[in-house]
C-alpha cells in the first residue's frame, strides 16, 4: 500500500515548493519524492476534504499570503486563487469545511485572517484581527500569532499567540467574522506556538515554543475557555544548550501526545493519564537537524520528521501499546521541509 504525503517547505536554499513523497507500507520505506508546485516557500498546508485543493502560504515578491492549488484531470495541481500584501507571510493555515473557510496566523504581523473559499479554490478575505501585547522573552516584543484552527465541536477557532503568551478563543459567523469570547494567559516566557486537543477528553495540550513546555488546559465547550491543569518539560533537565518547541501531535486513541525539539532534536513522548495529564515516556531523537514538523500516517503505525536544516526525513515505526518509536530509515532526502500534511 501507498500512502502520499505532502511536504511543505522554505525556498531559501534548495527547495523549489511543495513536494510528494510515498510511504511504502509493504517495504516499511518513503519513496518518490517529487515537486508538485513551484510555490515560494510554502511552509505550511491544509487540504480540503477530498483532497482536491490544498490551501498554502505563499511568499514571492515581497508579499506573503495565501493561495489555493486544485487537482486537474492528470494529477497536477494548478494554482487557481490568491490573496496577497506587502510584507511577511503567515505561518499557518487551516481548511473549516463547514463554514468554507480558511484561517491563518501571521507570526510577524501578529494577526489572524479568515478567508471564504469554495469548491473551485476561489478565496476573499472576510476579517482580520491583530493582537496587541508583548511578554518578558526577547522574542516577545510583539504579538506573533502562530496557530489558528477549530475546537472540536467545530464551535469555536482557537488561536495562539507566541509573543503575548495568550491563547484567544473566537466564534466564527458563517460569513467569516470573528468575535473574541475567551482568552486565557500562560505563563510568561511560555511562547505558546501549537496546540492540539484529546479526542475524547475536555482537553488540550498547548505547546511553549520559548519553554519547551506542554501546557495542559481543560476546555469548556460552552464558553470557549481553558483552565491550565498541567505544565511538563519536554527536555531533559540538563539540556541546557538551545531548544525551541516545534510541532504538538495526539493519536486517536488519546493515548499519547508527541512534541518535537528543535535543538535537542527529538520527539517527546507522552502518555495521558484519565483525567487527560501526562507522562514522560521518552525522548526518541529524530536522526535530523531542526525537526520543525511531524505527522503520524492515516494508519498511526508510522511517524514522518521533516527536517529543515538537513534536508532529510526520518520513517519510525510507531508502537499503539506503549507508544514508543522504532526507527526504520534516515537519510530519505527531502529540501528544507518545515511541514507534512497528508495528500
Amino acid at each position: 500500500m501507498s500512502i502520499e504525503l505532502l511536504l511543505g517547505t522554505y525556498t531559501r536554499r534548495v527547495s523549489d515548493g511543495i513536494y510528494t513523497i510515498e510511504l511504502n507500507t509493504e517495504t516499511q520505506a518513503l519513496e518518490n519524492l517529487s515537486l508538485l508546485a513551484e510555490v515560494g516557500s510554502p511552509t505550511y498546508l491544509d487540504t480540503n476534504e477530498d483532497k482536491s485543493i490544498i490551501y498554502t502560504i505563499v511568499n514571492e515578491n515581497d508579499e506573503g499570503g495565501i493561495a489555493s492549488l486544485v487537482k486537474q484531470a492528470d494529477g497536477t495541481y494548478t494554482r487557481k486563487d490568491q490573496v496577497m500584501a506587502a510584507g511577511a507571510p503567515p505561518c499557518y493555515v487551516a481548511y473549516d469545511k463547514n463554514r468554507e473557510l480558511v484561517y491563518t496566523a501571521n507570526y510577524h504581523k501578529g494577526e489572524v485572517a479568515v478567508y471564504k473559499t469554495d469548491a473551485e479554490g476561489n478565496l476573499e478575505l472576510t476579517d482580520v484581527d491583530a493582537h496587541s501585547g508583548s511578554s518578558v522573552h526577547e522574542n516577545q516584543d510583539a504579538p506573533h500569532a502562530h496557530y489558528t484552527n477549530l475546537t472540536p465541536d467545530e464551535k469555536y477557532m482557537v488561536a495562539c499567540d507566541l509573543g503575548t503568551d495568550e491563547v484567544y478563543t473566537y466564534e466564527v459567523s458563517a460569513e467569516g467574522k470573528l468575535t473574541e469570547v475567551a482568552r486565557l494567559e500562560v505563563a510568561p516566557g511560555t511562547g505558546p506556538r501549537h496546540l492540539v486537543f484529546h479526542p475524547t477528553l475536555d482537553i488540550a495540550y498547548i505547546f511553549g515554543e520559548l519553554s519547551s513546555d506542554v501546557v495542559v488546559v481543560s476546555y469548556d465547550a460552552d464558553t470557549g475557555k481553558f483552565e491550565i491543569l498541567q505544565t511538563i518539560s519536554t527536555i531533559p533537565a540538563d539540556h541546557t544548550s538551545f531548544n525551541g518547541g516545534a510541532a504538538i501531535r495526539i493519536s486517536s486513541d488519546g493515548k499519547f501526545v508527541y512534541a518535537s525539539n528543535r535543538g535537542h532534536d527529538s520527539l517527546a513522548i507522552f502518555e495521558t493519564d484519565t483525567d487527560g495529564k501526562l507522562t514522560l515516556v521518552n525522548y526518541t531523537p529524530t536522526e535530523g537537524e531542526t525537526p520543525r514538523d511531524f505527522n503520524l500516517d492515516p494508519s498511526e503505525k508510522y511517524i514522518i520528521v521533516g527536517h529543515q536544516d538537513s534536508d532529510n526525513l526520518t520513517l519510525f515505526e510507531r508502537n499503539a501499546e506503549d507508544g514508543t518509536l522504532t526507527l526504520l530509515e534516515k537519510d530519505v532526502e527531502a529540501p528544507e521541509v518545515v511541514c507534512i500534511a497528508h495528500g
